[in-house]
């Protein structure tokens, strides 16, 4: 069947066929003539992009009632030219502005007006620069106030342009981290008073209202009691490669950036985040996007709403009422959105169909990086996701999503709680052979509910999870996953290395988890390989042939309807050499990770 093919490259015309000779321009106009053929196609339509930085200046839309989807049975492939071969073209969709027009200071921090931009991530020859921070915290006694706090130096007085400041708050949940605005900073020589954003601040002590009776603890318990980190203020700009944004100028927002040894600031090319959506699909299917680099998208939802008031993983709270969790007379309670609000991303599909994302690289993004929202038949295969400020890969009410063979390492740069790849109600999802390694919390969630069922977590590879945050894993599992053994969740033949921070389960089915075998997984080097007590308690889960480093607590005597059984404790101080001496053990090692991959 004959093919239509377009080409892509930043040296083309819009105005063009979009031929070998005449190609395209944007991606917008390549679009626009796939539009024209799809409804008669008797072949593939391939669109071809050669190598070149793509600067988006609107999102790429796909919705199939405007006729991007694939029809009688073919696809429509968008592609970086030579897509698998070492010639492969580096294609780039930039969501991003370049910022010009800087100047000098005295003090070697450069600045530039950059209008009404307000960037939380900032680019700079292709590497992330840091968000200027102080790691001290407040300075001298600080208390909490109904509207902010109070403290007896006067030090943050010389702090210029306070609007822009943000306090963050690790472990205010040992699984959560805020965020939140100050609206001003007032004082005299004895006592600074610091204001914050409202309502964020009165919803933030109503969220964050728990009480924990822990280790003979009377329940005292206050994360907001001051923050631990302070950012985005010029006063911090001490350590190379920061940045910060001040609101001063009456003509707009200018960007401070202090650089690294060896950049020249106005040659090298400073890239501010603008766009909040990069791809996004509506109803779509039969498509592929393969081969392409993301880059350089935004989230305004901190600046928009007084802050970040995170629960767990990708949930955070906007609006509506708190729910009070007991969790026991001996543990204590915690509150939860009652109407809990997604972490967006910067790449979206919803209600697609039969897409497949393959090959590409998503890099320097503000929120998430890719969400699936209700969709099926949906194969996310051999991408890489670092630079992130939230979650790697999301699935939302899906059916039969593949996650398989992906590389997903620093993410929830920005907002901690978030999981490298997190799946969510839905049903026959696979994630198999994803590697995933230095993420501030969990590495894989898979959080259960009405429609969940069918999950199977297979040979995936995670190291150095939990870097920053508490109370999770590696693994982590949550609520009812079917109602049956056959329908439940299938965990095997992962591998978990160094869960790193306090209170981690290496392996965690935790909730009410229900309905799940964990079965031939290697942990090591975690608080815990697994947990037996959970509250509400696990019923029906099955552990069974898996290897770990000390055995867990509880392990003769675990719940009625668990299982425990099969399992080896190899040394803690030679785990490794025993793991691959261990047939069983060495073929859960050889398997884990990407396929195809010499190690």
């Amino acid at each position: 069947m004959p093919e239509i093919r377009f080409l892509v490259s930043t040296e083309g015309r819009d105005d063009w066929d979009g031929s070998t000779d005449r190609p395209f321009a944007t991606p917008k106009a390549a679009q626009k003539a796939v539009r024209a053929v799809t409804a008669g196609m008797t072949g593939d339509v391939i669109v071809t992009f050669s190598t070149g930085v793509h600067h988006l200046a609107e999102p790429l839309v796909f919705d199939d009632a405007l006729g991007d989807s694939g029809s009688n049975g073919f696809r429509v492939i968008y592609q970086a030219e030579g897509y698998g071969t070492p010639e492969q073209a580096k294609v780039e969709l930039s969501g991003g502005r370049e910022i010009t027009g800087w100047t000098e200071g005295d003090d070697g921090v450069w600045t530039a007006p950059i209008g009404d931009l307000a960037p939380r991530r900032l680019t700079v020859d292709g590497r992330p620069a840091a968000r200027a921070a102080r790691a001290e915290g407040l300075p001298g006694n600080v208390t909490k106030t109904a509207t902010g706090y109070v403290t007896d130096s006067a030090e943050p007085q010389s702090w210029p342009d306070p609007s822009g400041l943000e306090f963050v708050y690790p472990g205010v949940y040992p699984w959560s981290e805020a965020r939140l605005a100050v609206t001003a900073i007032t004082g005299d020589a004895g006592s600074t008073t610091i204001t914050l954003a409202q309502p964020a601040f009165d919803h933030a002590k109503s969220l964050y209202d728990s009480k924990w009776y822990g280790a003979g603890g009377d329940g005292t318990w206050d994360g907001l009691a001051a923050p631990s980190v302070l950012e985005n203020n010029v006063a911090f700009l001490t350590g190379p490669g920061t940045f910060a944004v001040s609101r001063t100028d009456r003509d707009g927002h200018v960007l401070h950036y202090r650089p690294r040894p060896g950049e020249e600031v106005g040659r090298s090319g400073v890239i501010a985040p603008v766009l909040e959506t990069l791809i996004s699909g509506r109803h779509v299917h039969d498509i592929v996007l393969r081969g392409f680099t993301f880059a350089d998208a935004a989230w305004s939802g901190p600046t928009r709403t007084g802050g970040y008031l995170h629960y767990h993983g990708n949930a955070r709270y906007e609006r509506g009422e708190f729910q009070k969790i007991d969790l026991g007379a001996d543990v204590g309670y915690v509150h939860v959105p009652a109407e809990p609000v997604q972490l967006p991303a910067n790449v979206d599909l919803t209600s697609a169909c039969r897409v497949t994302l393959e090959g590409n690289h998503f890099t320097r993004l503000g929120a998430g990086a890719l969400l699936i929202e209700a969709g099926t038949d949906i194969d996310i295969r051999a991408n890489v996701f670092d630079e992130i400020s939230g979650s790697g890969i999301a699935v939302h009410s899906a059916t039969r999503v593949s996650i398989e063979d992906n590389l997903v390492h620093h993410v929830g740069t920005e907002y901690r709680g978030s999981p490298a790849v997190l799946v969510v109600e839905s049903e026959e999802t696979t994630v198999a052979h994803n590697e995933i390694h230095d993420v501030p919390h969990n590495g894989i969630v898979i959080t259960g509910g009405e429609k969940a069922k069918a999950t199977q977590v297979i040979s995936n590879l995670v190291e150095r999870s939990m870097g920053k945050l508490m109370d999770g894993g590696g693994i982590y599992l949550s609520a009812p996953q079917g109602s049956s053994f056959a329908s439940g969740a299938l965990v095997r033949g992962n591998v978990i290395r160094d869960v790193l921070t306090s209170y981690n389960f290496g392996l965690y089915a935790d909730y009410g988890a229900a309905w799940i075998t964990v079965l031939g997984n290697i942990v090591c080097r975690a608080d815990t390989p697994i947990v037996l007590q959970v509250g509400p308690p696990m019923e029906n889960v099955a552990f069974v042939g898996n290897f770990w480093d000390v055995r867990p607590d509880g392990y003769e005597t675990p719940p009625e309807t668990v299982i425990v059984a099969g399992n080896t404790v190899l040394p803690k101080e030679s785990f490794d050499e025993a793991g691959r001496a261990h047939p069983a053990g060495a073929d859960i090692l050889a398997r884990a990770g990407r396929r195809g991959l010499e190690r």
